[in-house]
């Protein structure tokens, strides 16, 4: 693989919101970027998109450093490393992974933006699958550090080394994960939550609202400086994780057992919707996007002074 210190090039294929951030990030880091996306227009809303980003992050990016391929090959061609966010189908995937290993040149690591798909399910499309992974990051990738790292079963270990250096030298975060899970795993927590978030509304027993504030206003607070396990385990005291296991733990477990299994009914589709929007009292999604964004940029200050912003990385 190219060694990350000496990627000058990315290709960055599917040029939507996930692709524009990693636009947007790539070229704040000093890279060249050759993106490439069918659609009309692509290039204007990329460029016009990347200024935006840029803004997010307080730096002038260089326009003269983006240019626009024809194809998912032609910007392949041109690379040191690919980063491709096309659309969630596997055909599609399959179909992008395989014109990719066969222009990229040799040494040229192939990741995916996917947010559920297996690389072992498109990598075997490709002539040399050993340097074909999943890398996905977090909406918006420019803002929030986590990328998960999963090689599929042709994955060599030489291209998830390469990935997670890429990825920390343009500040991320990214974590490895051993085995491949539809989903991941960031996903699955929250799809874990969601479950039980959705069943609690289903019942009656919360509001939408009161619901979203139970964990922005508590847990969530927490969870965005440590994490859940770390968190669990400060609220042991002295005995820290296993004391409260020992002591909560059996508690805990019955309250997994009645835990619900909701439906995703019509009904309950149209009793989230309206109580969002009852919640958001006619906040424009992109102001409160905007909100968002400016606050997650604090956060992340907010981390790197006290030292929690490494808190975790031991464990790779």
């Amino acid at each position: 693989m190219i060694p990350a210190a000496e990627v000058r090039t990315v290709a960055v294929v599917g040029a939507g919101s996930i692709g524009a951030s990693w636009t947007a990030l790539l070229l704040g880091h000093g890279l060249h970027v050759v993106a490439a996306d069918p659609a009309a227009g692509a290039e204007e809303r990329l460029r016009r998109t990347v200024a935006d980003r840029a803004r997010d992050l307080g730096r002038t990016v260089d326009q003269d450093a983006l240019r626009l391929a024809g194809s998912a090959g032609e910007a392949a061609a041109l690379a040191d490393l690919v980063i491709e966010c096309g659309p969630e189908r596997l055909a599609t995937k399959r179909a992008l992974f395989a014109e990719m290993d066969a222009a990229a040149g040799p040494g040229v690591l192939l990741t995916s933006s996917s947010s559920g798909l297996v690389p072992s399910s498109f990598q075997d499309a490709c002539r040399h699958p050993e340097r074909v992974l999943v890398a996905h990051p977090f909406n918006p990738p420019h803002l929030v550090p986590l990328v998960e790292v999963v090689g599929g079963r042709l994955t060599s270990d030489e291209a998830v080394a390469a990935a997670m250096a890429f990825l920390r030298r343009i500040g991320r975060q990214p974590i490895h994960l051993r085995r491949e899970l539809p989903g991941h795993v960031a996903n699955r927590l929250q799809a874990a939550l969601w479950r039980e978030a959705y069943h609690l509304v289903a019942e009656g027993a919360v509001s939408v609202a009161d619901l979203d504030t139970a964990i922005s206003a508590g847990p969530g607070l927490r969870w965005a400086l440590l994490g859940p396990v770390a968190t669990q385990h400060l609220s042991g005291g002295e005995g820290g994780l296993g004391h409260v296991l020992a002591h909560l733990g059996p508690p805990m477990v019955e309250w997994w057992a009645d835990l619900g299994s909701p439906e995703l009914t019509p009904e309950l589709v149209a009793r989230l919707v309206a109580g969002v929007h009852e919640e958001l009292d006619g906040t424009p999604a992109e102001e409160l996007t905007a909100r968002r964004d400016r606050a997650l940029l604090e956060l992340r200050d907010i981390k790197a002074r006290h030292g929690l912003d490494d808190v975790g990385t031991a464990g790779e």
